[in-house]
């Protein structure tokens, strides 16, 4: 397990910004308690905003994305991940393709899909085993979409809002698997592939929509 205890680049727990965003956890006597206080935290203290993506390596850090009000499914995986490295809880990153099916019409637009690639989620020890859970949308975002928040108890796989009063909310189409980094190479290069038209430099600055890379130019 002590690959999946240990600081990285992206998962920086090292750091004050994280001893400091998980202290209050560490009080607490139970690893699964610690776990589930911090998923909610990460869920809900961060409004979900999937309109302003940055795929390099010094914007996906914990100790950068904390600061942040605003943050996607991978950015909020992350932080949840470090924040339980941080808490002596091995944790590793997992990515897979998903589609959404309310409240994405912008989103849909802007993607020229409703296939979200490189979709986030934490995969957690505890207890023995390994299970899955998705700290993505909070509870603002899942009352616009009508769903009830994703809850996670630390004993199951928590991955997704299946139904609303709408119908159908989230599928996944394929997993890439965990990871004890963000494999930011893999993850520039598919939704490179996905979203083409992302990569030719005119979303770098929108304030509708931004979107930076590996290969983003940065104007001086």
């Amino acid at each position: 397990m002590d690959e999946f205890l240990v600081a990285t680049s992206s998962l920086d727990f090292d750091s004050d910004e994280v001893q400091s965003f998980v202290a209050e956890f560490k009080t607490l006597e139970h690893k699964n308690a610690q776990a589930i206080g911090l998923y909610n935290k990460v869920r809900d203290g961060f409004l979900y905003d999937p309109y302003h993506l940055d795929l390099r390596p010094h914007a996906l850090k914990s100790s950068v994305i904390i600061g942040k009000k605003r943050a996607w499914c991978v950015e909020k995986g992350i932080v949840f991940a470090s924040g339980l490295r941080a808490l002596g809880i091995p944790s590793r990153l997992g990515y897979a393709i998903v589609e959404n099916h309310i409240g994405v019409d912008k989103l849909t637009e802007i993607l020229r899909t409703e296939k979200i690639v490189f979709h986030g989620y934490v995969d957690v020890y505890l207890e023995g085993k390994w299970t899955k859970a998705t700290p993505a949308f909070d509870i603002k975002t899942c009352a616009l979409c009508d769903v009830d928040p994703l809850e996670w108890d630390a004993t199951s796989d928590s991955l997704f809002q299946a139904f609303s009063n709408k119908g159908k909310f989230m599928e996944y189409h394929y997993d890439y698997g965990v990871f004890d980094d963000v494999p930011v190479a893999l993850m520039n290069n598919e939704m490179k592939s996905y979203y083409p038209h992302l990569f030719d430099g005119s979303h770098d600055n929108s304030r509708r929509f931004s979107f930076k890379h590996l290969w983003t130019v940065e104007e001086i």
